[in-house]
């Protein structure tokens, strides 16, 4: 890998902004705009926290933006869910965003856990 823009979970969630942006365009005018808004951090805040923890000097660094990311993920779940709820935007696109929003939190969890074991690994010191 020679950036972050290489990762299948940064692309998948530059997608899932994508997205995103599209189905707030329905929500109705009389929407506060204050759930719109929120949904459109949390989810730009995806990719950006994964592609700030990769350009980080350290693996527990990286390991803590990946972190961020996996909040900013359940963040936008729970909006979505709560859009749901309310019967804003359409339900289809709604299923899907958050099929889409599993998908990349479990890349997240793996990215995290293999990160985590190589940690582990440089750290330990062979036995004699």
């Amino acid at each position: 890998m020679h950036s972050y823009k290489d990762l299948i979970v940064w692309k998948k969630s530059v997608e899932l902004v994508m997205q995103l942006y599209d189905y707030i365009q329905a929500f109705p005018k009389n929407e506060s705009y204050v759930l719109s808004d929120q949904m459109r951090r949390a989810v730009v805040s995806i990719p950006s926290n994964i592609a700030e923890g990769y350009e980080r000097m350290t693996t527990a660094e990286y390991i803590r933006f990946l972190s961020i990311a996996r909040g900013s993920k359940a963040e936008l779940e729970t909006q979505l869910h709560i859009c749901n709820q309310l019967k804003l935007g359409d339900m289809e696109k709604n299923v899907v965003l958050q099929s889409n929003c599993k998908e990349i939190g479990k890349m997240l969890n793996s990215m995290v856990y293999t990160l985590n074991s190589k940690k582990q690994q440089k750290t330990q010191t062979p036995r004699s």
